[in-house]
């Protein structure tokens, strides 16, 4: 057992020392730059309890000036008693002002901090994990953990007055006193388990929790093809078994915490009636006067109130640490693997790509934070999707990328921007490689539009600011008519002001495409790519790419993702895969000539 606790305490020594190292947030990282406010509302806080205590001794008093007789001295103390609670009131309404203030302040930080540091987390970490993990963190963690902890301040001079009020009650009468001490250590014995029992309880809630949500957020999202597909009685027994295990959860959740309450409040009564006894016998036997009596049974809740907010202490504490554990692990590499880049910084790329003996395999990460049995850093490797892969293809010329799904296309546009990490063998932008480029010097240069852009719930205009925030109106429209989005703009009441809805939602296919080409356009990045733009398109909007992309060529280097072969016949040169190798190259027509595998795609595709 002794072994157990060292080993313990030197892997929490460990654990600290990491989250130094790796500079990962604490809560108290977010209270440091408000220290004042907050120090003035522990003060306010003090002066509360103190005036509360005063209210209830001077009550007392006036209890003891009525039972004899002393009405003037009982009325000059009831109106001392009501200016005191006039000005606690006041006070109180300005601890309100002060802590909401701080409050706003600190979770829009801390969910601007959580939400920025989610944009450096890889995306194997977001494949590996549902949308739900990501949106609790963000958005309910942080006002959770600032409610609690402004609720254990409230509960710590809501205690300090009960014990200043038990103190004074054992200061009345020694045996009142002993009951009292001996019942609350009872009450701690209980509690000691029951949060045991909610912290492990809390963390499966918050992990059915994030299934639900991100099925939530799914089924909203795909509203439209679970209507048109008829896939509602499809999608109904997974609905069913997500929402029913995290009712269960929560059920079994709230049953078991509610027990431990009823358990609790029965020993709280058990007390109270046990003082109330007491007090009657002592004075029966006249060891204490009525007016004593009657503070006794008067303040009896002080008591109950002192065990009930000691028990709701420890719970919130629990609970913002396993909220506090569950929201900073987004800065745990070991949890939630981020991006990593170099320290060479290039304004602009020529645009030459080269792959040597590239080798890659998708992970299959069983560090998920929705699998209480996760190990850190262990990975399944699977099959390679790439396989000794070279080529170059220089600057400013345009190539594709053609092969039966599953041949490693997507994986290749996605080791290129470094969404994903090459394993094997080097891939070197203007004879840099890779790894070595700073972020910017990498992300500024690659512009990707993929099959399904995100387009935000703004103005096209603002859609396209995003892009190049100090773009100038001439640019904005050369961009627009380059993207053959003009005409369409053009018949818009508002013009660029359209506000086009979340996802792009009153936009077309090929009107979303197109502005996600405007976006790309305006960026002029040295590489552009575009991965299976038209393949959800119909022949008129897939003309509209089309002519876009060919409108970009000579000026980036173009790499195209495609199925439809009809969108790729002007390119300088096709790399046709299979099975993560390149099994042919050469401009269209000569694979035509040559490769018969191609030639009867295209047909298919024709016919």
């Amino acid at each position: 057992m002794t072994q157990q606790k060292k080993k313990t305490k030197q892997e929490r020594k460990e654990e600290k020392q990491y989250k130094k190292e790796h500079h990962i947030p604490t809560f108290g990282s977010y209270l440091r730059p408000h220290k004042f406010v907050i120090a003035t509302y522990l003060l306010l806080m003090v002066i509360t309890t103190c005036v509360n205590v005063g209210v209830t001794l001077i009550t007392a008093e006036i209890l003891t000036a009525i039972t004899m007789s002393m009405f003037q001295r009982a009325m000059i103390l009831l109106g001392i008693l009501f200016a005191i609670l006039l000005f606690s009131r006041l006070l109180r309404f300005v601890m309100f002002a002060l802590m909401s203030r701080c409050q706003k302040q600190i979770v829009s930080t801390m969910s601007q901090d959580l939400a920025s540091q989610s944009f450096k987390i890889s995306s194997l970490s977001y494949s590996n994990n549902s949308t739900g993990t990501f949106l609790r963190r963000i958005m309910q963690e942080p006002r959770k953990i600032f409610g609690q902890a402004s609720s254990i301040i409230n509960m710590i001079a809501s205690v300090t007055y009960a014990f200043v009020i038990m103190v004074y009650l054992m200061c009345m009468n020694y045996v009142i006193g002993i009951a009292l001490v001996v019942g609350v250590i009872i009450i701690g014995i209980i509690e000691r388990f029951r949060l045991k029992s909610f912290k492990k309880n809390m963390k499966k809630f918050n992990i059915e929790y994030d299934k639900s949500a991100s099925l939530t957020n799914e089924i909203i999202k795909s509203e439209k093809d679970v209507k048109s597909l008829g896939l509602e009685n499809a999608l109904q027994s997974t609905i069913t078994e997500t929402y029913e295990k995290y009712n269960e959860v929560s059920y079994r959740f709230s049953l078991i915490n509610q027990s431990f309450w009823v358990l609790l409040h029965f020993f709280y009564n058990v007390l109270l009636v046990g003082v109330c006894i007491i007090g009657l016998l002592l004075l029966d036997k006249a060891m204490i006067t009525m007016a004593s009596f009657m503070f006794i049974y008067t303040n009896k809740g002080a008591v109950q109130n002192l065990s009930i907010d000691i028990a709701s202490i420890f719970e919130k504490i629990t609970s913002m640490r396993v909220s506090a554990e569950s929201m900073f692990d987004l800065y745990d590499d070991r949890k939630f693997p981020t991006e990593k880049f170099g320290n060479i910084q290039v304004d602009t790329l020529q645009g030459n790509i080269t792959f040597s003996h590239v080798g890659f395999a998708y992970k299959d990460e069983s560090t998920l934070l929705n699998s209480s049995q996760a190990q850190p850093n262990t990975t399944t490797p699977s099959k390679k999707v790439l396989d000794d892969l070279s080529f170059t293809i220089p600057a400013n010329t345009t190539v594709a990328f053609v092969g039966k799904s599953g041949s490693g296309k997507t994986t290749i546009l996605s080791l290129i921007s470094k969404l994903q990490v090459a394993q094997e063998g080097e891939i070197l932008l203007d004879t840099i490689n890779i790894n070595n480029l700073t972020k910017d010097s990498l992300r500024n240069n690659i512009s990707l539009v993929n099959q399904f852009p995100y387009i935000f719930n703004q103005s096209i205009k603002d859609n396209l600011l995003m892009a190049k925030p100090n773009a100038t109106q001439e640019e904005l429209w050369e961009a627009v008519e380059k993207s053959y989005l003009k005409e369409f703009v053009d018949q818009l009441p508002n013009g660029l002001d359209t506000i086009v809805g979340e996802s792009g939602i009153k936009l077309s296919g090929g009107q979303r495409q197109r502005l996600a080409i405007a976006r790309a356009i305006l960026r002029h990045s040295s590489i552009m790519i575009f991965d299976e733009s038209t393949s959800s398109l119909d022949n008129y909007a897939q003309e509209y790419i089309k002519k876009s992309i060919d409108h970009l060529k000579g000026s980036s280097t173009i790499i195209i993702v495609a199925h439809r072969l009809s969108t790729i016949k002007n390119v300088d040169k096709i790399y046709f895969l299979d099975d993560g190798k390149i099994i042919d190259s050469g401009t269209f027509d000569e694979l035509f000539q040559k490769n018969e595998t191609f030639k009867k795609m295209f047909l298919i595709e024709t016919l």
